[in-house]
């Protein structure tokens, strides 16, 4: 049994606070025995379940190592940092009975391009290389392989898992005016970044859970009989005053909503600091806070589902990941970013029978499955998610192959600094 399958089975049906009503505790203790036999339906979906080997064949270009393992030579931090998901990929690919040698045969074709592990001395990515290596990494398969040429890449897929995907910034304006970068335009990206109607969202984008340890959250599990003691819990920026100095544009003001209206509030266990017991302390909360930062989503939304604690989503307009196999409406709580001062009436207003629900369907091993890269892969996980998302746009339509001398690109389009050499 995998690694990661023995943490998702650590987890059992999870608790509400002490302070439930004994009709309601009753009745949780019911769910418990019933859980044991009892499908809920919903839970996970049939689309969780599909398997895509057989599906589909991927075909994996062979980079010089500067685009990828070098990169990671220099700093091995890129392995735990939230966009982590891009290397796992490639390495799972380079095994998966999805490969395929024969690119002949490909439906799919993936650049292996560590876009994510440029690193300040703090850890945090910084994207301003990225356009430049990935418009490099272009050049050289259109010039080594017939294939990108045939569709100006409508049948690649790239994993650009930054905070505004292939727009290739950190700061939503900037990202905004950056504009996703052109050679990527046919192209499918695997991304962690969704905003409905938004300039860094592309059609047909596959929209993926951040990277987040499953070692790392396996060696903090508590035992799964502790109450859930905290009612609302969070950890982390409230503002942002390195790169939002006035203190309205970070989280557009949500955030700072959330500090201001209940940092004195005895059901809110709020705080910037960052506890050893962040883990433990998320097995013990009812409710997790995950407002949007820069971007709309966060490793919250992973930890949430993984820790049974109900995700409560402050970021209007997100597109989360792998919405169509996952069913966010009925394991999560959404508040639009303007009802956060209401934010003590709305959760305290939800039943117990929907508590209990929503924690019930948490607790499938399947659901936690999907959110989690774990190595070696495990049938239903993250990687599997994309490949279904993959053989679902198959088989390509026969437009998207240009005729010969046919150009739809702009090669020189974009800021001038994006087209210097990398």
């Amino acid at each position: 049994m995998g690694r990661v399958l023995a943490l998702v089975l650590f987890f059992s049906p999870l608790f509400l606070l002490s302070s439930v009503p004994s009709a309601a505790a009753r009745e949780e203790a019911v769910g418990r025995r019933s859980h044991r036999t009892e499908r809920i339906s919903g839970s996970a979906g049939d689309v969780l379940e599909d398997d895509p080997v057989g599906r589909l064949k991927v075909f994996v270009y062979e980079l010089p190592s500067k685009y990828n393992k070098k990169i990671l030579q220099k700093d091995s931090r890129c392995l735990n940092h939230m966009f982590a998901a891009e290397i796992f990929m490639h390495r799972f690919l380079l095994s998966s009975p999805v490969r395929t040698l024969n690119p002949k045969e490909a439906d799919w074709f993936y650049t292996p391009v560590y876009t994510t592990c440029d690193l300040t001395p703090n850890g945090l990515p910084l994207p301003f290389k990225s356009p430049r290596m990935m418009r490099s990494a272009i050049q050289l398969i259109s010039s080594n392989w017939p294939y990108w040429n045939r569709t100006e890449g409508a049948d690649h897929f790239f994993v650009v898992p930054h905070d505004f995907g292939a727009c290739f910034h950190y700061q939503e304006e900037k990202a905004i005016e950056r504009g996703i970068l052109h050679l990527l335009q046919r192209a499918t990206l695997v991304q962690t970044f969704g905003q409905r109607n938004h300039v860094c969202l592309k059609d047909g984008s596959i929209t993926i859970p951040p990277y987040a340890p499953p070692q790392k959250m396996q060696a903090h599990l508590i035992p799964p009989e502790t109450p859930r003691s905290i009612f609302v819990y969070f950890r982390g920026l409230f503002y942002d005053v390195g790169n939002d100095p006035e203190g309205g544009y970070y989280a557009r003001g949500a955030r700072a909503s959330v500090w201001e209206n209940f940092k004195d509030n005895p059901l809110f266990d709020i705080s910037t600091e960052h506890p050893a017991t962040y883990y433990e302390d998320m097995q013990r909360a009812v409710f997790c806070l995950c407002p949007l930062g820069w971007a709309p989503w966060s490793p919250r939304l992973v930890e949430g589902v993984i820790f049974g604690c109900i995700p409560v989503i402050i970021a209007d307009d997100i597109v989360l990941p792998f919405a169509d196999a996952i069913p966010w409406e009925e394991i999560g709580v959404f508040v639009a970013e303007k009802d956060v001062p209401n934010l003590d009436t709305i959760l305290t207003s939800i039943s117990p029978d929907v508590i209990l629900r929503k924690q019930r369907l948490l607790a499938n091993p399947s659901m936690k499955q999907a959110m989690l890269f774990p190595q070696p892969a495990h049938p239903g996980d993250a990687f599997h998610q994309i490949l279904n998302g993959l053989a679902r746009k198959l088989p390509h339509d026969q437009s998207l192959y240009l005729m010969p001398g046919q150009k739809v690109l702009n090669w020189t389009a974009g800021p001038v600094g994006d087209l210097k050499p990398w």
